[in-house]
């Protein structure tokens, strides 16, 4: 069996939900190595090969499924000797087909699923007169994601060779939601200081030509409202009639769930 020394993470993780879970279970696990691959804001092409390394691999849930940009990202691995430890992040609503989706994907990719696990993060739309599993995940999360490191270690230890696994989830999935057109809109506090730019996973806010406001291709926006979350003068606004939703029928605290 193969003693492994490398732990790889690969994460999307617009608002660092995802990135938070995923470096918990790193930790969790160990190990002297550790590579990490952010695909957050990383459209490149170049095939990214993860050799000989326990790879843990978190991505948000966007209305019951992997987000589209973040399949299209993961679709550059390749796997080659990888036992992989899958995980999502949701909003406190449901995780739908998400995981099953994302251990499908990987097992595609050459990785050998070993555990997987279905963690909260703050949703997207959470605002301060309106949270959505807010501040998560919390410190109690993230202690669940070192020990979910840890016991997905020892069961690489203990098991060659690996199995299949069972995650919850439906085949087929369920259908991806309609994508209306619409982004964040700035306010009359926005200095076109260009913070927001940066953070955008795909690449549809810039500067107007004339280098004085800020603009956004809305058909390039997936809502992830990292671009709200980041201003530092609150002038990234995104109004939805959902966050009302979510915040009145989403407000018991829900836990992560494993697969082992």
């Amino acid at each position: 069996m193969t003693e492994y020394k490398t732990t790889h993470i690969v994460f999307f993780s617009p608002t660092h939900t995802s990135e938070k879970i995923a470096r918990g279970i790193a930790e969790g696990i160990g190990m002297g190595r550790r590579i990490e691959t952010d695909l957050t804001t990383d459209d490149g092409t170049t095939p990214i090969e993860i050799k000989d390394a326990l790879t843990v691999v978190v991505v948000p849930v966007y209305g019951g499924r992997v987000p589209v940009v973040a399949i299209q990202r993961l679709n550059r691995l390749k796997g080659v000797n990888a036992p992989a430890i899958l995980t999502v992040v949701y909003g406190n609503r449901d995780y739908e087909d998400a995981l099953i989706e994302l251990r499908d994907t990987m097992t595609g990719l050459g990785f050998s699923p070993l555990t997987a696990g279905a963690f909260i993060g703050e949703h997207s739309f959470s605002r301060p007169d309106l949270p959505i599993a807010e501040g998560r995940p919390d410190e109690a999360d993230l202690q669940k994601a070192v020990l979910f490191g840890r016991k997905s270690l020892e069961k690489l230890q203990q098991s060659s060779p690996i199995k299949p696994l069972y995650v919850k989830g439906n085949h087929p999935y369920k259908p991806l939601m309609a994508n209306e057109p619409a982004a964040p809109v700035c306010n009359e506090n926005c200095y076109a200081c260009g913070e927001c730019i940066g953070v955008c996973p795909t690449h549809a806010i810039g500067f107007s030509a004339e280098k004085d406001r800020i603009v956004t291709d809305v058909n390039r926006c997936i809502k992830c409202c990292a671009c709200v979350k980041v201003c530092p003068n609150g002038a990234r606004i995104f109004e939805t009639p959902f966050a009302k939703i979510l915040h009145e029928k989403f407000n018991i605290r829900k836990e992560p769930e494993l697969f082992f």
